[in-house]
């Protein structure tokens, strides 16, 4: 039995939609030969099963144990193949690499004149889409044909090329340093987290400094631009500046919208530029700019014209749902927000093999959230259990600690506490084991740990000990982040003066002019 949540085939096989599979049912039956090949009977099988059972593909005489492995490997690359040559897949960039193709065969079969005519043709096509990589690839192409067949009616010919490749050359290494830069900013923060004090603002600060290049504005391109606003949004996440956030993510998006182009040529970057956009906003509790950008967006995505393909399907899903669900905490309408549970665990259904645990546990966490606002913390604590017993969580280890302790929070409101000291003992274990105890953490277990010993007459004057203590940390540079997973002051408040928490953060939310 192979794991078919895991076999790549499996996976791929069932990834297919309808006309993806008629497709790749023709392009073997292309010649009379295939019609009854192994490979095309393996994948009949695969499509027809809900498991991957290689004992019973031998079983079917579909192939012989040994070849299993082979037959997979080619039915795959066959699948891929077929995907290749759909219309549904070419974009500019698989064009401009055909032409490319076509003109090394032309060259390697001596037909110089053709190839050269070829390459000037994709290489505009290249230069118009910003797709310099590929550019300087047909640029050298063209230089090693110069050097066999003289177009002698150009006599500069040599010196234009050269020049040509020096400039795309310069771009494509500022391009290559700050998406380096970009990737390393992310890489440091799924490791070390954001800064925790002033020595590792600085110590961050000094390295994006250090490793940031040096630049004319005037000769940036789109890309350029596009990779220098990432550098600076991972570094803005990291040290906790959100209306810089707000700032590069903005010039990100904007970026698309001035060269909409773009848009339809890097659809995916397109999704994430507006995903940290609506992020930013919430963050800094823009309610009203978010709800207009996340409108947007949704008519953007919805249109005919923007791509469409299973991979733009599954982000799309996340971070539309993810921002809706942070208008509803903004606004405090927990309950009108409920109806999006149901939509998004029917998605999860029909993307688990697209979706990976992260994703989904950041999902189980908002819903748990929205449960929490609700009021219905049985129903919380369900959701928040799949998070916290989910052993395969590696990264974002900030939201197994704030899941553990909403938790903690949800057992004591739903007077499940019966089990309480030993849930502390155990969070306490994992906040100190992730060397991730902030303040605000630290004062929530204290408190839940001496719930014990309170009388019930003395509760309301602990929970208003606890808000005053906590106030003071809200606009803490490094200390702020935790209300923003967990808002706990409005929960104080509510005990404090006994109504609801969606309707305190209601409140909160017509305070909000901006």
């Amino acid at each position: 039995m192979t794991n078919d949540q895991k076999d790549p085939l499996f996976v791929l096989v069932k990834s297919l939609s309808k006309s993806e599979k008629r497709q790749f049912k023709v392009y073997v039956g292309r010649l009379g030969v295939n019609s009854d090949s192994k490979f095309l009977a393996l994948f009949n099988h695969i499509d027809k099963s809900e498991l991957l059972d290689e004992e019973l593909i031998v079983a079917k005489g579909i192939v012989k144990k040994q070849q299993v492995s082979n037959l997979k490997a080619h039915l795959y690359k066959q699948i891929l193949i077929s995907l290749r040559l759909s219309p549904v897949h070419q974009n500019i960039r698989s064009q401009i690499r055909e032409q490319l193709d076509f003109a090394t065969i032309l060259y390697h079969k001596g037909l110089y004149k053709q190839s050269l005519k070829i390459l000037d043709k994709a290489k505009n096509l290249a230069k118009e889409n910003e797709e310099n990589n590929i550019a300087y690839e047909i640029v050298e192409l063209e230089k090693i044909i110069e050097t066999q067949y003289i177009t002698r009616s150009i006599n500069t010919r040599a010196d234009e090329l050269t020049i040509e490749a020096k400039e795309l050359s310069m771009k494509n290494v500022l391009t290559s340093r700050l998406s380096n830069l970009s990737l390393q900013l992310y890489g440091l923060m799924l490791k070390s987290g954001y800064v925790r004090n002033d020595k590792e603002h600085i110590e961050i600060t000094d390295y994006f400094e250090s490793k940031l290049p040096k630049y004319d504005w005037n000769m940036l391109g789109f890309r350029e631009k596009l990779w220098l606003y990432k550098a600076h949004l991972w570094y803005s996440f990291i040290v906790q500046d959100f209306l810089s956030c707000y700032k590069y993510s903005k010039k990100w998006v904007d970026l698309f919208y001035e060269n909409p182009k773009m848009i339809l040529i890097n659809p995916v970057f397109f999704l994430r530029g507006n995903h940290y956009l609506l992020e930013s906003l919430y963050l800094i509790q823009d309610k009203t700019q978010l709800k207009t950008t996340l409108s947007k967006f949704e008519h953007t995505i919805a249109s005919n014209e923007f791509p469409n393909d299973d991979n733009i399907e599954v982000l799309s899903f996340q971070f539309v749902y993810n921002n809706k669900l942070n208008v509803h905490f903004l606004e405090g309408t927990f309950d009108e927000g409920e109806y999006l549970v149901s939509e998004i665990l029917e998605k999860i259904k029909i993307y688990k093999n697209r979706l990976d645990d992260h994703h989904i546990m950041v999902l189980y966490y908002k819903i748990g959230c929205l449960y929490f606002g609700m009021g219905n913390h049985k129903k919380c604590i369900e959701y928040l259990a799949k998070i916290i017993h989910n052993k395969s969580l590696k990264m974002r280890e900030d939201l197994m600690c704030f899941s553990r302790v909403l938790s903690l929070v949800s057992h004591y409101e739903a007077g499940m506490d019966y089990h309480l000291d030993t849930q502390l003992k155990e969070t306490y274990r994992f906040l100190i084991k992730m060397n991730d105890l902030h303040a605000v953490q630290k004062e929530m277990i204290k408190f839940l740990k001496n719930l014990g010993d309170i009388f019930p007459h003395q509760i309301k004057d602990e929970f208003r000990k606890l808000h005053a203590t906590l106030k003071q940390y809200e606009h803490h540079p490094y200390e702020k982040r935790a209300f923003l997973y967990l808002d706990i002051l409005s929960w104080l408040e509510s005990n404090i003066q006994g109504i609801p928490v969606g309707d305190i953060i209601k409140e909160k939310s017509k305070k909000l002019t901006r």
